[in-house]
This record gives C-alpha cells, sequence and structure tokens, in this order.
C-alpha cells in the first residue's frame, strides 16, 4: 500500500517533514518504496496529464472544453478549475527535483494560464457583477459557461441555468490556494478590484438560491432554484480562506489585500449548519456535498455534523459503479428525454431505481480518506474504483463519467435494484474523456503515491485535524479554540458629561466622547460609507461594497481609517426611526443577546471590543433602574453569563483586533471622504439630569380613544378638523388623523401642517408617553418599517422552514426565498392594513423576534413548518384571553415591545400540563404544530389512498405526489402543509392532526386495508363528532348541538376520548372498501 498522511501538520520547523514542497529532495535518482526513482514515477505522472488533460488545453484562453471530441467550443468554469488544480499538483510534485528539465515551470503556467482564462471572461462581465450586487437573480449573474477559443458568452439564460455559487466560490478558494504555493496569477490593481467584487457576491450566498453543482436547482428539473448547501459551504469555504488575503502573494502590499464582511462569512456559516446534512429543500442528500464537506472546501467545522452528512450521502448515494448524484436524477438515463431542458410533472418517478453512477465520487472518497488518515476507507475506494476504470491506446488510466443502465435493462433494474449491469459513457479509446474526473484522479493517485501531501493541494490549511486544531493559527475564522470562553472587553461611553456625572454618583464609571480623543467613536453607518469605497473601479465600472449593515462581530473590531483609530458601536444602539427602538427593557435584552452572539461566534485572535452606548434618554423615569441594574452587571464582570470586562477604552484597544482600512487612501488629487464621528451631547455647564421627565408604562385607559370613530365617519371634514383642535387624547388624535389621511389623502393640510406630519407628531408624543397602542396605529399609518427585517427572514427560511405573512382568517402570502426589505414591507401592508392597520407593525415586530428565537433556540419551532405569522398573533391573543380567566383579557397591541416578545417566547413553549385540552388544542393549532413523524405518516397513508385525501376544500392526491417526491423531503412536508392550510379554525386544524395520526396507527396494524374512495377528513371528523354526541346525550342526558367546543375539549385518549371516536369512524371508512387477502391471513380457507 502506497503511503499517505506521512506528515505531522503540527510538526515542527526543524523535524524532518516527507513530501513537503518547502523542502524540495535533492536527488532525481532517488529510490521510491517500489524501486522505482522519483523522476521515472513523475513522468509517468506528466506523461498521463499531457495525453488525458493537458492535451486538450486551448492554446488562446488557456481553457479546458466540455468534450473533447468533434468540434466542441464550451468551457465549463468548474470543470476548468480542476484540470487547473491537476496541473498544479503535479508541478508540486515535481518541486522536489532540482534538474525537472522545466517541466514545474510548464504545469505551474498551465494551471495560471487556466485560472487567467476564468478570470479574463469572468472581467468581460464586470457588468453583470454590478448587476448582481444589487439583485442577485439567475438573469443578472455571471455566466458559467464561455466560448473555449474566444471567452465569449455561451447559451443565454433561457436555455442554461449560469446561477451556480459554488462555481464561483470554487474559483476563488482555488485562487487562494494556488497563490498561496507561490503561483503568481493576479496582476495588477484592476484585477484586485474585481476579486473583491466576486467576493461581495459570495458573501450574500446564504440568502441567494441558486441551480447548485448539477445546473438543475430544484430536483424536479423545473426551472425553479433552490437554497443548496453545496453552494453555501463553498462560499463559506472561499470567504474564509481570502479574508485578508494578499493576492499578489509576498510581493503584495496593503491594497493588494482582500476584505470579507465577517458578519457575512458567519451567516453562512450558521446557514450552513442549518441546512446539513440536507443538501436542500427537494434534495434530502446529494454528491454535491462531497467537495464542499471534504475536499477541497472542507467547509464544516463540526465533526459530528460531518460524520451525519458523509454517512446519509454513502447511505443513500453509493452503487457498483460510483455514487448516484441524487435519488431519481434522469440525467443521461435511458427515460430521459434529451431535446427538452426542463422535465414534466412527476417525470422524476421514471428515474427511480435507474439512476447513473459516478465514479468520479469514489476518487472524492479517497482523497478524504487520504486527508483523514483513513487507510481503511482509501483501500475501500480504491478496490471499487479499479474495475471501472478503463485504459487509453497510451496506457493511461480513463475515468468514465457515469454508467447508465440501457433501455433493454431498465425495466428489470427497476424491479431489483442493482441487478442489471451497467455500460460506461465513454471509455477513452473513443476520444471522449471526462477532464474533471481525469483531473481528480491524477490528484488523488500523486497523493495516495506520496508524491504530494495534503499540505502541499492545502497550503492555507483547510483541513485541520480536530486534535491539532488547538495548535494552528488560523489566520481567519474557520477553527477556534475548542472551549470558547471569550472575555469580552467593554468600554462604557456616557452621551454627555453631565450623564456621566450623574452615573458616578452610583458607583458606574463611563468615558465620554471626548474623554476617548484622539480614538474617534462612530455609528456603524459611517464604517458602512467608509467602506463604500473598497474595490471602486471606474474602468470596470464598479461601485465597490453595497451598503450593508455591519454586524456586531464586524463592530467588535478596531479600525484604522485614513491614520485614524476607529471603534464602532454595534447596531443596537443606533437610533431606529421604528417605535422599538423606545422600549429600554427591549434594548438590554438586545444587548444580552448580542454578547451571546458574540460569545458563541467570536473565533479571532484577539479580545472583541463591545461599545456600551449609553443616552439621556434610557434613564428616563422608570427606565432607570433596569439600566442601572445591567450596568451594576458589567461592573460585576458577568452580563447573562457572559464573561465581560470593563476598562477605560484606552487600556482596551492593546488586546483588540485591529483592520486597517488602507483602501482609503486616494489619490492626493481627489478629495478625501468626509466621516462623521459620534459627538458628545453639548448640554448648559452644571445642568443635571432629569430622571423623571418620562412616565411609566401608560395605563389601559389612557390608551382608549375619547370617541367613537364610527361617530365620525360621515362627519364633514372641518368639524373633525376642529375636534382635533380641541382633542387632547392621542389615541382620539390617531383615529381622526386615520380618517382624515384615508378621506382626504397623504397631502391634506391641517393646523400641524400635512396629515402625514400631525401623524408623525402623534407618534413622537405617544412613543414618549409610552401609548402603546397609539404609537402602533401611527407608525402603520406612516408605513414604518423596521431594520433588520429581511435578515429576520432569511434566518427563518434556511432552518428549512417558510414564512406566511398576512392576518389570521384571511389571505396570507407565503414567502419561501429571500425577499429584500421594500418587497416585504408592501407584502405585509397590502396583507395586513385592509383588516388592521395595527397588524402591519407588530407582524413586523414578530419577524424580528421570531428571527432572533429560531437562530438561537430553534427547538422551540420543532414540529412547526410553516411560521405563520398571523396565525402565531392568533396564539398570543388567545393566550391573553386564557390569562385574564373571566376579566376582559389584555389588548395584545397596548402591550410594550418587550412584553410582546415575552409573551412570544411564553405561546412558544410546550404547553402546560394544566391546561383544558380546549386551550392546548388552540394554542398548537394556531401555531401549525404537528407531532414528530407526522409528516412520513402522511406519507404511507398516501400510498395506501389510492383517490387522495380532502380537507377543507382541498385535495391532496396520490399521483402524481408519490412519483414526483419522496417520503423525507421537505417539498412534501410542504404539501402537506399547503393541503391544511385553508382550516379556519385552530383547534379543528388540530383534530385534523390527531385525526391523521390516528389514520396512520389503524393502517400501520391492519397492512391488509386500504381506502378506496377520496378520503374526506371533515366527513370523517363529523361522524366521529355525531358519535361523541350520541354517547354524551345518553349518558349525561345532554342536547345534540352543532357547537364542538366540548369536543375540542375532551382528551385524545382514555374511555370515550377523541382518539377513540376517530377510529371508529376510520375503521367504518375502511371496511367500506375490499379488504385485501394476505398469504398469512388465518381466515383465508383456500
Amino acid at each position: 500500500m502506497s503511503r499517505f498522511g506521512d506528515e505531522s501538520p503540527s510538526s515542527g520547523p526543524n523535524q524532518a517533514r516527507y513530501g513537503s514542497v518547502y523542502e524540495p529532495l535533492k536527488s532525481i535518482n532517488l529510490l521510491r518504496q517500489d524501486g522505482e526513482t522519483l523522476w521515472d514515477k513523475l513522468d509517468k505522472y506528466y506523461s498521463a496529464i499531457k495525453s488525458t488533460v493537458l492535451n486538450y488545453q486551448s492554446p488562446t484562453t488557456g481553457l479546458f472544453p466540455i468534450k473533447t471530441f468533434a468540434e466542441c467550443n464550451e468551457a465549463k468554469v468548474r470543470d476548468n478549475l480542476y484540470c487547473a488544480a491537476s496541473s498544479w499538483a503535479l508541478a508540486l510534485a515535481y518541486r522536489r527535483i532540482d534538474d525537472d528539465k522545466g517541466r514545474t515551470h510548464e504545469l505551474e503556467h498551465c494551471a495560471i494560464k487556466c485560472m487567467r482564462g476564468i478570470l479574463y471572461c469572468y472581467m468581460r462581465q464586470a457588468d453583470k457583477v454590478e448587476q448582481f450586487k444589487k439583485d442577485p437573480s439567475p438573469s443578472k449573474c455571471l455566466h458559467s459557461v464561455f466560448n473555449i477559443h474566444t471567452g465569449d458568452e455561451v447559451l443565454t439564460y433561457d436555455i442554461y441555468c449560469h446561477l451556480q455559487i459554488d462555481s464561483l466560490s470554487l474559483f476563488l478558494l482555488y485562487l487562494v490556494e494556488m497563490i498561496s504555493s507561490g503561483l503568481q496569477i493576479i496582476y495588477n490593481t484592476d484585477e484586485v478590484a474585481f476579486i473583491q467584487n466576486l467576493v461581495f457576491c459570495v458573501e450574500r450566498a446564504y440568502r441567494v438560491p441558486d441551480f447548485g453543482m448539477w445546473e438543475r436547482g430544484s430536483k424536479y428539473n423545473n426551472g425553479s432554484t433552490e437554497l443548496h448547501s453545496s453552494s453555501v459551504g463553498l462560499a463559506k469555504a472561499a470567504l474564509e480562506a481570502i479574508n485578508g488575503f494578499n493576492l499578489f502573494g509576498n510581493q503584495g502590499c496593503s491594497w493588494s489585500v482582500i476584505f470579507v464582511d465577517i458578519d457575512a462569512h458567519n451567516r453562512n456559516r450558521q446557514t450552513l449548519c442549518s441546512l446539513l446534512p440536507r443538501e436542500s429543500r427537494s434534495h434530502n442528500t446529494d454528491a454535491a456535498l462531497l467537495p464542499c464537506i471534504s475536499y477541497p472546501a472542507f467547509a464544516v467545522d463540526d465533526d459530528a455534523l460531518y460524520n451525519q452528512t458523509l454517512d446519509k450521502i454513502v447511505r443513500k448515494l453509493k452503487g457498483k459503479y460510483g455514487f448516484k448524484r441524487f435519488l431519481r436524477d434522469g440525467y443521461r438515463t435511458a427515460r430521459e428525454d434529451k431535446n427538452r431542458l426542463f422535465y414534466k410533472p412527476a417525470e422524476i418517478k421514471l428515474f427511480d431505481g435507474i439512476e447513473c453512477e459516478f465514479p468520479l465520487f469514489y476518487i472524492f472518497m479517497i482523497i478524504d480518506g487520504v486527508f483523514r488518515g483513513n487507510s481503511e476507507q482509501v483501500k475501500e475506494y480504491q478496490i471499487l474504483l479499479e474495475p471501472v476504470l478503463f485504459q487509453s491506446y497510451e496506457g493511461h488510466a480513463v475515468v468514465p463519467k457515469y454508467y447508465y443502465v440501457p433501455a433493454d435493462f431498465v425495466e428489470a433494474e427497476q424491479k431489483n435494484h442493482g441487478s442489471q449491469k451497467r455500460f460506461s459513457s465513454n471509455s477513452g479509446r473513443d476520444g471522449k474523456l471526462f477532464l474533471w474526473g481525469q483531473s481528480l484522479y491524477i490528484i488523488a493517485k500523486l497523493l495516495v503515491d506520496g508524491l504530494i501531501s495534503p499540505r502541499d493541494i492545502d497550503p492555507v490549511r483547510r483541513y485541520v485535524p480536530p486534535e491539532d486544531q488547538r495548535n494552528v493559527s488560523m489566520r481567519y475564522s474557520n477553527q477556534g479554540p475548542l472551549e470558547n470562553d471569550v472575555v469580552i472587553h467593554v468600554a462604557l461611553i456616557a452621551e454627555s458629561q453631565r450623564l456621566q456625572v450623574f452615573l458616578n454618583t452610583y458607583g458606574i464609571q463611563t468615558q465620554t466622547p471626548q474623554q476617548v480623543e484622539p480614538i474617534q467613536i462612530w455609528p456603524q453607518q459611517e464604517l458602512v460609507k467608509a467602506y463604500r469605497h473598497l474595490a471602486v473601479n471606474q474602468k470596470l465600472e464598479l461601485s465597490g461594497r453595497p451598503e450593508r449593515p455591519v454586524g456586531c462581530i464586524g463592530t467588535s473590531k478596531i479600525y484604522r481609517i485614513l491614520g485614524k483609530t476607529v471603534v464602532c458601536y454595534p447596531i443596537v444602539f443606533d437610533l431606529s426611526d421604528f417605535y422599538m427602538s423606545q422600549d429600554v427593557m427591549l434594548l438590554i435584552d438586545d444587548i444580552k443577546n448580542a454578547l451571546q452572539f458574540i460569545k458563541q461566534y467570536w473565533k479571532m485572535h484577539g479580545r472583541p471590543l463591545f461599545l456600551v452606548l449609553i443616552r439621556e434618554d434610557n434613564i428616563r423615569g422608570s427606565r432607570f433602574n433596569p439600566v442601572l441594574d445591567m450596568l451594576a452587571s458589567f461592573k460585576q464582570g458577568n452580563v447573562g453569563g457572559v464573561k465581560v470586562h470593563v476598562d477605560r477604552l484606552q487600556t482596551l484597544i492593546s488586546g483588540a483586533v485591529v483592520e486597517q482600512l488602507d483602501f482609503l487612501r486616494v489619490h492626493e488629487s481627489e478629495e478625501l471622504p468626509q466621516f462623521k464621528s459620534f459627538e458628545e451631547l453639548e448640554l448648559p455647564k452644571h445642568s443635571k439630569v432629569k430622571r423623571q421627565t418620562s412616565t411609566p408604562n401608560a395605563s389601559d385607559l389612557e390608551q382608549q380613544p375619547e370617541i367613537n370613530i364610527n361617530d365620525w365617519k360621515q362627519t364633514p371634514t372641518f368639524e373633525i378638523l376642529q375636534k382635533l383642535d380641541d382633542c387632547s387624547c392621542l389615541a382620539s388624535q390617531a383615529l381622526l388623523a386615520n380618517l382624515l389621511l384615508k378621506r382626504e389623502g397623504p397631502d391634506f393640510y391641517t393646523k400641524e401642517g400635512t396629515v402625514m406630519d400631525l401623524l408623525e407628531r402623534i407618534y413622537r408624543r405617544a412613543g414618549t408617553r409610552k401609548l402603546w397602542s397609539v404609537v402602533r396605529l401611527a407608525a402603520s399609518l406612516l408605513g414604518k418599517l423596521v431594520d433588520s427585517l429581511a435578515p429576520s427572514i432569511t434566518n427563518v427560511l434556511v432552518q428549512g422552514k417558510q414564512v406566511t405573512l398576512g392576518v389570521f382568517s384571511h389571505e396570507e402570502e407565503v414567502i419561501c426565498n429571500p425577499l429584500s426589505p421594500g418587497v416585504i414591507k408592501d407584502i405585509i401592508y397590502s396583507k395586513c392594513n385592509p383588516y388592521c392597520e395595527r397588524e402591519a407593525v407588530v407582524q413586523q415586530e414578530l419577524v424580528i423576534h421570531i428571527g432572533w428565537i429560531i437562530s438561537n433556540s430553534p427547538e422551540l419551532f420543532s414540529g412547526m413548518l410553516k411560521i405563520r405569522v398571523g396565525w402565531i398573533i392568533h396564539a398570543m391573543k388567545h393566550e391573553l384571553k386564557i390569562r385574564a380567566g373571566d376579566m376582559p383579557a389584555q389588548d395584545l397591541y397596548q402591550l410594550s415591545p418587550s412584553e410582546i416578545k415575552q409573551l412570544l417566547l411564553d405561546v412558544l413553549q410546550p404547553q402546560h400540563q394544566g391546561r383544558c385540552w380546549l386551550n392546548r388544542r388552540q394554542i398548537d393549532g394556531s401555531l401549525n404544530r404537528t407531532p414528530l413523524g407526522f409528516y412520513d405518516r402522511l406519507w404511507q397513508i398516501l400510498e395506501r389512498t389510492p383517490n387522495g385525501i380532502m380537507v377543507a376544500g382541498t385535495h391532496l392526491p396520490q399521483q402524481p405526489t408519490l412519483s414526483d417526491m419522496t417520503m423525507y423531503e421537505m417539498n412534501f412536508s410542504l404539501l402537506v402543509e399547503d393541503m391544511l392550510k385553508n382550516i379556519v379554525q385552530p383547534e379543528y386544524r388540530q383534530i385534523i392532526v390527531e385525526l391523521l395520526m390516528v389514520v396512520s396507527i389503524v393502517l400501520e396494524r391492519n397492512p391488509e386495508l386500504e381506502f378506496q374512495d377520496k378520503v374526506d377528513l371533515d366527513k370523517l371528523v363529523k361522524e366521529a363528532f355525531n358519535d361523541f354526541q350520541r354517547d354524551r346525550s345518553k349518558l349525561e342526558g345532554m342536547e345534540k348541538k352543532d357547537e364542538m367546543t366540548a369536543f375540542y375539549n375532551t382528551p385524545p385518549l382514555g374511555k370515550r376520548g377523541t382518539s377513540s371516536y376517530l377510529t371508529k369512524s376510520v375503521m367504518i371508512a375502511l371496511l367500506e372498501g375490499e379488504v385485501k387477502p394476505s398469504n398469512d391471513d388465518p381466515c383465508t380457507v383456500s
């Protein structure tokens, strides 16, 4: 067996290191273990790579064709990158020889020529990069296929799926790896600026559904995109590798360094962890994950998640000839119609069991085994690979692209999977070579034969064995200490000197902006403004970094900008126009959450620096004590379980991470950008902070209007204006202003300016007095939009869930892909305002809270596939009714934002056992919560229900559902939710869920039974309820009622529980049909 893994990544500099390019072997005649000289060994590889890969490289662009026969003029980026990598890998092996006869130079430059060829093709599409930064849609992306001779675009968007984030990310990753090994690929500042702009595109991978590695998007191949784990993982790996990297290598200076938004990287990391082990919504697993979790990306930091993902790939996709790409993949099968770009509905059922198998993935598994030091895995896949290889006329190994089942064998193969012989797509002797496979085979053989080591082809250490992670100085953010016990450095900054003096009387030491000079304090918006200048290039018409907020990890660093030292306070301290910022309890909660987030995800060397900005408004009235308690906990060194160290800013700077923003050094002829730092509040000397200028929470009575708005709907406008002048009640003013807005329009003038000006004043005054119901009405009428709405929805989507916006019992809008804030605003206001104005802003509050909760406590949303915001609000209102008992329930809209958040958390907690069954069903039904295994059981029901299932007028057919989908894919679960969405009563929905569980158990225990007719769930519930009524009438003498409250309030189990009545109605329906005889049926006579 050839040697591998001989080198320990943690070897010291003075230890002998076998197989490192940094210590070349000095003799070309050094004997190998098999008696062959190193030169002879490498000469065979040189002959093989020339014959099977490099002979096909274009002499003009350096690109490689998709096909190696006929007149193929198309080159795919992904295939080309692996071709370049194989040439580079052999060059690394040749570096060990003194007199290599020019082969190192030749091989290195074949790789460089290919990489620069791809760069040339990309740079000719700089306009698309600029468009994609603003609108990451499939029709605005970089092309993935080019003309091999000219570099021109080929295949328009309507006939090819170009949006492949993994391909672009792989280019960036290999670029870094190759430059790190000493290759010079990037030549000038134009190219640096372009690469930086590619990074801006890749940073958003976590929210850009694409077509994935197989260029098909959804498994159904219907032209739809999906969020793919493989694409997000490659993006994460590329961002980690290129962050802070100098594209000019050792000859570079500050302006050739690449910057990565560390918070964007972290969102990609979180998204990947949420998606895995799935590949996407329709792909339960996929072989595309192999290059993501293993070589070349090594994108997964968690060994348990890596093992779980790999195990699923091997278990589901491994075959005798290779791995399937994914289940029901029709690519190049005998039953695929090659004249159509997309499939018809249910067509993928035709490919079940006859998917082509690709030997390429055996090679990925061999490389993975070498990197992980797993000799058994290497041997296993070498043995599997050998019989599926061919030989060219020159005697070189040929890797077939795939093995397929011929048309004559398809039926037999589908009856008995794995029973039929498969045939290869190419053998090499017909002039057909699969260059991606050939290239990867060469890399794998070099590794297995010990001619290169894992460190050679991974110089930036993407892969580090877990036992060595402590000893590796990771420059970026991939790895961190195993125990992430970060101490966060905190500086307390007071808005004014008088606030500082006031806090000092309570033992809280702070600094003012003047006292920290020459250090400047910036809001994060100014940092965003600075980053606008990054990678601006007029020649390529590139505008630089898009205006994206800097997250709390980014604001925990120190910046050197134009000779100034700058620190930024986190986004939670920004003065927002949205009323949530007026709730100090929510601010305190946000601060604690931000500290928890930094503790969990800070991976850089150096301490995070967290600025706490204290404004005078934070301590007014009833806000003072909670703020004082929080500041005291900072002083004690522990805030919500996070260790903190409070000190003067000047002292803390020495231990912080410093980011040099050298790209702002502009030419002398150009005007310097102007930045506005946070300025100290200038107040009269000797003035004192007035604590009682704000009232405590307003009473319910103050939030009630003095007028009945219905009495004013027919009143002339002048009388409404008169009433506005005379009325001091803000709640009444808001109602009257709403009436004027609808009647006269936003530009109608009152004594206080336009109607919108009037509403803005009401909004401010109500906020000061904490009249939350009034605030919400005014905010909605003004069309206010909360910050971070789009990222919050993305947080929910990446957890594999969907979001619906709209009022309970009215039409909802389903969001299944990330949207821009403007589009989300339009949806919320159009769906909510016609029914309840205040709901439009409360739904925004909930989206923000849900986005945070689901990222940190995803278990609270278990069993909830669709997050129906309107229904959750209904659940919260119901919770308030339960708490009120016989008293009037508290108005949800009068609660403060922090109380809304706490109520949401309470509702999401598993229901208390002490509650009656009606209440439990109402809450669980409102949350759309389902039991464990619910969707799998529904699949099994559908298999035994030829005519499908009907509920609330929605039909779920058996076909094409079973043909088009598989049991475990998320799209089937979403289809079930679509069936249930028209149920209007939460408690009735929950009874339907219970009924479906009963049906599943009955069918499981009676395999001879199946439904003959369409299963009408409403009819089954009605029959069960009628039976319940009859029994109740007999036993208790109760009159029959159409109202089902008593049924909803009955426990499911026990004598005369709902399950017994549901079971009876199910059995009656089943026995009306035909009973299938079974071979072991004791009742069978003959």
